[in-house]
C-alpha cells in the first residue's frame, strides 16, 4: 500500500490510539507460532511504515512484552488488542487495529511453515451474515457495544453510551 495520507486506528477499549502521517509499507501476514500466540489468532495481519511515515500515539501506549531477543510486542494493558511487532529493523502495525482495515490488504505471507493445516480452507466455510442467524438475533437485540468507535473521540473513557459513538 502506498497511500501518504493519514491513517488512524487503536484499541477495542480506547485507551490506546494512533495515527500515522504518511505511506503505509507492505501490509502482510504471518503464519509462525510467535505471532499466533501474540495475536490468539490464526496469523498475524501486520503493515509496516514506508520511510518519512511518523507514528503517533495520540492516546495512552501500548504496553510491551518481549516475545523474543529480538522483537517486542505492543499490545493494550487494558482490553489486550495486538498493537504492535517491533524489531530492530522493522515496525508492524495490527491492520485490524486501523480504523479503516479494509484499505490495507496484504500482499504476501510470512512464515508459513507454521500455517494451521486448515488456514487455506477457511474461505470455503459456509457463511453467515450476523442478522441471519436467526437463533442469535434475540440475544444480539440486547447487545450494549463497550468498544471504542472506529473514529477518534475527544472524551475517553466515554461517561456514557451516547459518547461510544
Amino acid at each position: 500500500m502506498t497511500q501518504s495520507h493519514s491513517h488512524s486506528g487503536g484499541c477495542q477499549c480506547g485507551a490506546v490510539r494512533f495515527r500515522v502521517d504518511g505511506p503505509l509499507g507492505k501490509a502482510s501476514i504471518c503464519h509462525c507460532r510467535m505471532c499466533q500466540k501474540a495475536f490468539g489468532s490464526f496469523y498475524a495481519p501486520l503493515v509496516g511504515l514506508k520511510k518519512g511515515a511518523e507514528l503517533t500515539w495520540t492516546r495512552g501506549e501500548p504496553a510491551r512484552f518481549q516475545s523474543s531477543n529480538h522483537v517486542r510486542r505492543g499490545f493494550c494493558r487494558d482490553c489486550g488488542t495486538p498493537l504492535t511487532y517491533e524489531a530492530p529493523d522493522d515496525l508492524g502495525l495490527a491492520i485490524g487495529a486501523f480504523d479503516h482495515p479494509e484499505e490495507i490488504a496484504p500482499t504476501v505471507q510470512y512464515g508459513v511453515e507454521g500455517k494451521l493445516p486448515y488456514a487455506d480452507k477457511l474461505p470455503g466455510l459456509p457463511a453467515t451474515r450476523t442478522e441471519q442467524d436467526e437463533i442469535a438475533l434475540p440475544f444480539l437485540a440486547t447487545m450494549v457495544t463497550y468498544q471504542h468507535p472506529d473514529h477518534d473521540t475527544e472524551n475517553w473513557p466515554a461517561q456514557d453510551a451516547g459518547d461510544r459513538n
